[in-house]
């Protein structure tokens, strides 16, 4: 590979356990792509980051469709007022007005998760009130598999009244998921339990999340588009704005115009590796590539440290010996 640049990047908040994003860059003749599993993947599913990382650098994505996409914004698992704070931000500054919001995180109670969507809706709300729009904001939560089917029965009981769109990955498996179908009107959206192949995930999903890097790249992720032929959210995994480039680029593919993309993550970067970061204008992203700012690249590089570069380097190895190898030839030819 021409080149690889491991970075660490610091977010404005804690969000799935992490205070620092951390990856690896990789330019080939097709651009830049992004490598950044996060640390409790296998080498295995590494390989799938890998070869979504070399389509990018090596390869070609779909012709677009459109030239930019709608996102949402993402509410972490923050106290209420914190929430409602990004939540204005959101709507004020990034013209936003679909927030996911985060619950089930460990160590919180249904209390909390209630408390954080009013006050996220009531905020968000409030907000678009002052910029002349009548229309209430669209709520999403997302439980990352942080519920037993009947704690969510019970949690979707109470927040459903605050009119939620759907609810994503409610259930770490698949059987607890269909058990919870049978009890709740509230849409539900699924996105690991797709990406790790079991084959009744389809039957309980009402929506599919479509998240690029962990599922080996733009062609891959399109073609399970197809497959699935019911309605799908274009996501993220906390990218650099090198990597949300593929996400776009998806979502730009897609026949029809895509609901608000989960592809508003740059927000919740402190610093990114472009020297103008890659958040939402007006609710929407522009589609295309990105270079890093070598500048900028190089504070990330030097943040990371000799020892988490090496070890990211290597992780790259470990990837392309489990599978990545015959992965990378797929998308690269």
């Amino acid at each position: 590979m021409h080149d690889a640049v491991p970075y660490a990047l610091p977010l404005q908040h804690r969000f799935r356990g992490i205070t620092v994003r951390e990856g690896v860059l990789l330019r080939g003749p097709s651009g830049w792509g992004e490598f950044a599993p996060f640390d409790d993947y296998s080498p295995r599913g590494c390989a799938l980051w890998l070869a979504a990382a070399a389509e990018a650098a090596f390869g070609t994505w779909p012709a677009p469709l459109r030239d930019r996409v709608p996102v949402n914004a993402i509410i972490p698992a923050l106290p209420a007022a914190d929430a409602a704070a990004l939540a204005r931000r959101a709507v004020l500054e990034h013209g936003c007005s679909t927030l996911k919001v985060k619950v089930g995180a460990l160590g919180e109670v249904l209390a909390d998760d209630e408390a954080r969507l009013v006050a996220v809706r009531d905020a968000a709300d409030t907000a678009l009130r002052s910029l002349g729009q009548a229309e209430s904001a669209r709520l999403r939560i997302d439980a990352n598999g942080g519920w037993s089917a009947d704690d969510a029965e019970r949690a979707l009981r109470r927040l459903s009244a605050y009119g939620l769109e759907y609810v994503e990955q409610p259930c770490p498996t698949v059987e607890e998921t269909l058990t919870l179908r049978k009890t709740t009107d509230v849409p539900i959206a699924l996105d690991e339990s797709v990406r790790f192949a079991d084959p009744r995930a389809l039957e309980a999903a009402d929506i599919v999340i479509l998240k690029v890097a962990p599922l080996g790249g733009v062609g891959a992720a399109l073609a399970l588009a197809r497959e699935w032929g019911g309605p799908v959210v274009v996501s993220g995994a906390l990218e650099s704005a090198v990597g949300l480039s593929a996400g776009l680029a998806l979502a730009a593919a897609l026949t029809g115009e895509p609901p608000a993309c989960g592809l508003g993550t740059g927000a919740l970067l402190a610093r990114d590796v472009v020297s103008e970061p890659r958040v939402p204008q007006d609710g929407y992203l522009d589609v295309g590539r990105v270079a890093p700012d070598l500048d900028a690249l190089m504070a990330a590089r030097d943040l990371l440290g000799d020892d988490r570069a090496r070890w990211w380097k290597q992780r790259v190895v470990d990837a392309w010996e489990s599978g990545g190898s015959e992965l990378v030839a797929s998308v690269a030819a």
